[in-house]
């Protein structure tokens, strides 16, 4: 008998050892199951109706791909990103030439706003912007290597996933692994919006979008893994930055599908009335802007989308993999 204790005790040993061996660096182990996806929040029409899914295993980044990630990808492959290439005439015809300058957008809030209907109020194309100069050309990444890289547009998160062996995540996955196993709660931590009077995400607090009052601890992006991850081992599946998935952009998505979908991949093409023509991804789990005055969208059932050529300074990603379990 004990023979077989220690040969047993040995046998889970090597097994755990070599699931760790195997596990690749910065990612988390996402076990199969089912969940109910999507929301009947009558303000979250585009994620109607709710439905079951089924999802098999994969990993995950444990957080969003930092800039010191992002800068090991790009001394390896040199690649560029959108935001630092010159626009071509050709695909932006209604821009003037002197306007097709190599930048992106980042928000920059008025000393006065009339409406928060007008979103263009905040939102501006600053020549110079980009990953390494995430404000404009007079900023820079001194103390934000830790911090998600954003100003990345869908090609250049797909670039990195490809260089990392990796993917992006389909949106049944991204929000099946934000659940962490809390099925049809509000919030990526359950139901209530704070947790021991503490905010748990990084989102907007004050009056938005003038003044943020960091009452998180942030404002705007802050470094990875800096609040408690959910019950998978995840960080900032709520909050800091928008995130890329490899999904199409349809308002219907979920209406098309059967009562139980399995590994749903997303639909072939997009459609937004908002812009009919403007093809776009599915974006998930808010930002250092999402607030419940203006946008509330930083909860595992809520929807982003944007298209694939948009960059701005709250949009970033994290990568997926398929592989053994461990």
């Amino acid at each position: 008998m004990t023979r077989l204790l220690v040969a047993a005790r040995g046998s889970l040993l090597a097994a755990c050892l070599a699931a760790c061996e195997s596990s690749p660096p910065g990612m988390v182990w996402i076990p199969a199951g089912e969940f109910w996806m999507g929301s009947d929040d009558p303000r979250l029409t585009d994620a109607h109706p709710r439905h079951r899914v089924a999802v098999s295993g994969f990993w995950l980044g444990a957080t969003e791909v930092t800039n010191a990630q992002f800068a090991a990808f790009v001394r390896a492959t040199d690649h560029v990103t959108l935001a630092e290439r010159i626009p071509r005439a050709e695909d932006y015809p209604d821009v003037p030439p002197d306007r097709l300058v190599a930048g992106s957008i980042v928000f920059t809030p008025p000393g006065r706003v009339a409406s928060l209907a007008r979103a263009d109020a905040w939102w501006r194309y600053v020549p110079g912007a980009d990953w390494r100069h995430p404000e404009g050309p007079t900023s820079d990444l001194e103390g934000r290597m830790n911090h998600p890289v954003v100003h990345v547009a869908h090609a250049d998160a797909v670039a990195y996933a490809r260089w990392a062996g990796a993917r992006l995540p389909t949106e049944a996955e991204w929000e099946y692994a934000a659940r962490g196993g809390l099925d049809r709660k509000r919030y990526v931590w359950g139901d209530a919006p704070l947790v021991n009077d503490a905010h748990p995400a990084n989102t907007f607090q004050g009056r938005f979008p003038g003044h943020d009052t960091a009452a998180d601890g942030h404002a705007g992006a802050a470094p990875v893994a800096g609040y408690p991850s959910n019950g998978y081992g995840l960080y900032d599946m709520s909050g800091n930055v928008w995130e890329w998935t490899a999904d199409w952009y349809r308002p219907d998505t979920y209406a098309r599908r059967p009562p139980r979908a399995v590994d749903p991949p997303g639909p072939r093409d997009s459609f937004d009335p908002a812009e009919p023509g403007v093809a776009k991804r599915v974006q998930r789990g808010g930002s250092y802007l999402c607030t419940d005055q203006y946008c509330g969208r930083y909860t595992p059932d809520a929807r982003g989308k944007g298209a694939p050529d948009s960059a701005t300074n709250h949009l970033g990603f994290r990568i997926a993999r398929d592989a053994p379990a461990p």
